[in-house]
């Protein structure tokens, strides 16, 4: 059988089909499937590679050597900073702030270290321009304007950076792939001849991405298997604050998070995320605070919620920064369970700042905000609310209960509402209500208010 010569290919993880199909049968997507120009076979004649025996008690091959940038929230997520040789894959929605933090981390390690930067997209001259907002201290940077990967390697092989930034690897194209920039067959070849250099020279690469329109990064799944780290900058663009998070580490843990500012000079390093999250909070119905904890890190984070009678068929259930669907658990636990007539009214609860919590520590918190604004009675302003609600409706305690209560003392609150099954030492200072059910804790923060309300 002839090879083909041309083949349709799925966008999303890559997968090559002999003909057009409306669904890629490997990753189950719609409309993913195009053409493409298969890529021109090279004959080579391989020679046995070079094996070397790792030592772990070797100080050279067994030594964590890691490159710091000057950026704690950078280097935090990494793990302690830049591993020599890796690929890191910056990803994040467009506006978001990815080519300030490259550009940022570039300009800051330039001072003591070779730094390239790449870009397909601006000019030398726009990205002076930036450099020159951003206000750093480091004056000069080694810059490249060039969308031709065979000159972008070409480059990394003569210079040979300790980092280079490639924004984006979306824009490089060789001719040796007959398709354009962007599509699935250049991505995977820049990719992969990118980490043949990097290897090779021990070269660190920052490669920034875009992502799609449902949020994943841009170009076949396998880009994301290639590189050793994917980092994601979240964020909403009308909020200043940025969360830098791992979803794969080769060198470290995932479960860091940074938190930057975005200026009008850039992107600036949050030291104290709870401080800030907090700043502007005023106590009245339908306001809660909770604490959650990303990796060795705890934030209090405020939640807030509103409840109105419906004017739809349908009673509206929206959420920002909270799971749509842990919310309606959590709606359905409180009629059944602590008697809020919900039924027939609008729920809209949002998470302050743009933060985004995904653990379950934050649904007492969220039930008492909805059950403050029912009932009109404001939570208590130094109050911290803690804990998962079940479908019983009970609560239940989480983890890393001492590094919550040691963030909520450091900022001030000198109440904790936590599950009654959970053992921990609370600072001086701060009192622990203990409750088994969130009835139990509705009564207890904000009285009987709630069951008069309701006519139970």
């Amino acid at each position: 059988m002839a090879k083909l010569t041309q083949v349709y290919a799925c966008s999303n993880c890559g997968a090559q089909f002999p003909k057009w199909q409306g669904r890629c049968t490997e990753c189950g997507q719609w409309g993913t499937v195009a053409f493409e120009a298969a890529p021109r076979k090279r004959i080579s004649r391989a020679q046995a590679g070079s094996v070397v025996t790792l030592d772990t008690d070797s100080r050279g091959l067994g030594a964590d050597h890691r490159i710091p940038s000057g950026m704690l929230e950078w280097d935090r997520v990494l793990g302690g900073g830049i591993v020599p040789g890796s690929l890191i894959l910056l990803g994040g929605d467009p506006g978001i702030g990815k080519s300030t933090l490259a550009l940022q981390l570039a300009a800051q390690l330039s001072s003591n270290q070779n730094v390239l930067y790449v870009s397909g997209e601006e000019s030398a001259e726009q990205v002076g321009l930036r450099l020159k907002r951003l206000q750093v201290k480091q004056k000069k940077l080694a810059f490249l304007a060039e969308t031709d990967l065979d000159v972008v390697l070409a480059t990394l092989e003569e210079t040979k950076p300790q980092l280079a930034v490639i924004d984006s690897v979306q824009t490089l194209a060789t001719d040796d792939v007959p398709s354009e920039a962007g599509s699935v067959p250049q991505v995977r070849t820049a990719t992969v001849r990118l980490l043949d250099v990097a290897k090779a020279n021990r070269i660190a690469l920052v490669l920034v991405g875009h992502v799609t329109k449902e949020g994943a990064m841009a170009g076949p799944k396998a880009l994301e298997h290639l590189v050793d780290v994917v980092l994601y900058l979240e964020g909403d663009r009308y909020h200043a604050f940025r969360i830098l998070r791992g979803v794969k580490n080769r060198f470290g843990s995932t479960n860091e998070v940074g938190v930057f500012d975005m200026r009008n000079d850039g992107l600036r390093e949050v030291a104290n995320p709870s401080e800030v999250f907090l700043a502007e909070r005023q106590t009245g119905p339908g306001s809660a605070v909770t604490s959650v904890v990303e990796g060795s890190r705890a934030f209090l984070v405020e939640i807030q919620a509103l409840v109105n009678p419906t004017v739809f068929g349908m009673p509206r259930r929206t959420t920002s920064g909270l799971d749509i669907n842990r919310l309606q658990l959590l709606l359905a636990v409180l009629q059944k369970r602590a008697g809020l007539k919900l039924g027939t009214h609008d729920v809209y609860v949002n998470v302050v700042g743009g933060f985004r919590v995904t653990e379950p520590a934050a649904d007492l918190a969220a039930a008492l905000a909805i059950a403050s604004i029912v009932s009109g009675q404001a939570i208590p302003g130094k109050l911290v609310a803690i804990g998962e609600v079940g479908l019983g409706g009970e609560v239940r305690s989480v983890s890393n209960l001492e590094r919550r209560l040691k963030e909520a003392k450091q900022l001030g609150f000198t109440e904790v509402v936590l599950s009654n099954q959970g053992k921990v030492e609370a600072p001086a200072g701060v009192q622990v209500l203990r409750v088994g059910t969130v009835k139990d804790a509705i009564n207890e923060v904000l009285g009987r208010v709630v069951e008069r309300e309701n006519g139970s």
